[in-house]
């Protein structure tokens, strides 16, 4: 059956000969027709209702003179009425028409006929009944009202067998937000059937995908799995759902990012490696679309962090090894990426990390190495493990063992090319504030314009190769310093002047919190410092 894809804007006359043609839904291929048009219906009717409420009854009557016939049709048909929020709308809609003060016998018998409809869709409300509002739903897949419940809780498993599972799935459309329904929900989404007629739906996949996503339904986690991996939009949907919402909300700790991503359950999805690699995929092309902002860096490493802790946690058995995720990556340094700073003693992290550098070093002078994508790859697999990087920029102030090797390593991430030397001008940058810090580290007693001398050893910061890292070790400075919290306030102020600084010094400092807290490295005065940094910045972002 051929599905319409292009309904003109407000277009009553094609709605009113679907309502006509649907009827009350009696007939199986009625029925089949009204449920695949249910998302398109429900979004008409939305933009009826935001165009009436504009309008008074008169008016709206005259400038859409189909609409009268249109909703007494549709609040008739129990597939329309028990869809998502279209009974609502309907409503809504009907209200909109209802005269305050009528003027004629017309206005009188119109108003009559509305309290009619509103008695009707109230009778029927699901606030008030689920019973009645399914009951048609129910006879459809032969069961009656009595019994469908006790199938459904004891042994749903019986509706999706096999030619009838992509039926179910269809005639489940209206009803994906009942709780009672979830059961079905489930057994549908685990089914295992390799015929056609036993593929489910598009429509009732996408469905069931905005239902999880607006939180209207819940679902356990081996049927959001196998959801995503039936439905490749879904899954993209989802995991774009999840990165507009960590954006569009302001978060003042890792914690409040770690719970909104958790709570998606898509770190524990990815624990599959097709599903891993899709999600990272969209990270990927996030990061190059929004040139690689500090929120969506900061982003995909508590992303991986998280899906790291919950392949750990997966049974031993059905666990898969982690080069499935990484396939395509020198094995050896995915290891060393992997392993968590908690892990080693803070005496091994320098060591730890002139490792990484030394195996980073070799893969991007390798020869083999000829392509910028290539190139990318490798850094893109770094950037996942901010939080090594976080460490080097720490211990290059802390009279590290190894500070060339930490320092290229910092020098590639935030300037993975080398193109005209940039990388090289890069670290003889970064090499001359690090010495000039490095003599003030010990110093209990700083100001503002000791801290700008550091800074103009290369001249301007914001003129220099690449002040991302100059920034990154300066706030460094102010955090662990002797003398840094004195003047940390005042400094992290003149250097956030431009709210991409803001931005990009709030999201380091978040980090920075979060890993002094979870690495056993908590200092009273430093946590109290990023606290009071985190409120202004806050504030000024």
């Amino acid at each position: 059956m051929a599905q319409d894809t292009t309904v003109p804007k407000l277009d009553f006359e094609y709605w009113l000969d679907k309502a006509i043609k649907w009827g009350q839904a009696t007939t199986l291929e009625s029925q089949k027709d009204v449920c695949l048009h249910l998302c398109q219906l429900q979004e008409f009717l939305h933009q009826v209702y935001e165009t009436l409420k504009h309008m008074d009854s008169i008016a709206a009557i005259q400038q859409f003179p189909l609409i009268g016939q249109l909703l007494g049709r549709l609040c008739w048909n129990p597939f329309v009425i028990g869809y998502d929020e279209s009974q609502k709308t309907l409503m809504w809609c009907l209200c909109c028409l209802y005269s305050s003060e009528p003027q004629n016998p017309v206005e009188l018998k119109a108003n009559s006929w509305i309290r009619s409809l509103l008695c009707h869709l109230l009778s029927s409300s699901k606030w008030e009944s689920n019973e009645a509002e399914t009951s048609t739903f129910i006879s459809t897949l032969g069961y009656t009202s009595a019994d469908y419940y006790c199938h459904l809780v004891k042994n749903v498993s019986i509706l999706v067998s096999g030619s009838r599972v992509n039926a179910v799935s269809l005639f489940c459309l209206p009803l994906i937000t009942l709780p009672d329904i979830t059961p079905l929900l489930e057994t549908l989404l685990l089914y295992q059937g390799g015929a056609s007629k036993e593929i489910l739906s598009s429509e009732f996949l996408e469905a069931v995908n905005d239902a999880f996503l607006k939180k209207k339904i819940s679902l356990p986690e081996s049927a959001v799995v196998s959801l995503w991996l039936r439905h490749l939009p879904s899954l993209e949907k989802a995991t774009l759902h999840l990165l507009d919402k960590l954006v569009s909300i302001q978060l003042n700790s890792l914690e409040e990012v770690a719970c909104v991503i958790k709570d998606s359950l898509l770190p524990q999805a990815a624990s599959h490696p097709a599903i891993f690699r899709i999600v990272n995929e969209i990270f990927k092309n996030v990061l190059l679309e929004t040139d690689g902002t500090p929120e969506v860096f900061t982003i995909i490493q508590v992303f991986t962090q998280l899906f790291l802790q919950a392949h750990q946690n997966e049974d031993k058995e059905h666990r898969f090894p982690l080069k499935a995720y990484f396939p395509c990556h020198h094995q050896p340094l995915v290891t060393a990426l992997l392993r968590r700073p908690l892990e080693l003693p803070t005496t091994h992290w320098s060591q730890h990390l002139k490792h990484i550098s030394d195996m980073l070093k070799a893969l991007v002078e390798d020869t083999n190495i000829s392509c910028l994508a290539d190139l990318f790859e490798i850094w893109f697999l770094v950037a996942h493990f901010g939080e090594w990087l976080d460490i080097a920029a720490e211990q290059l102030l802390k009279a590290a063992v190894e500070p060339d090797a930490l320092l290229w390593l910092l020098a590639f991430y935030y300037c993975p090319q080398n193109e005209n030397q940039q990388r090289t001008q890069t670290m003889v940058e970064a090499q001359a504030v690090c010495n000039h810090l490095m003599m003030l580290f010990s110093c209990k007693v700083l100001s503002v314009k000791d801290l700008e001398a550091a800074v103009h050893t290369v001249t301007d910061i914001d003129q220099c190769c690449n002040q991302h890292l100059i920034t990154h070790l300066l706030t460094n400075f102010l955090l662990f310093s002797s003398g840094g919290h004195t003047i940390a306030q005042e400094f992290i102020y003149h250097i956030t002047e431009a709210t991409e600084r803001s931005k990009e010094v709030c999201s380091l400092l978040i980090r920075t919190a979060y890993r002094i807290k979870h690495n056993g490295e908590e200092n009273q005065k430093t946590v109290k410092l990023l606290n009071e940094l985190l409120q202004k910045l806050t504030l000024k972002v």
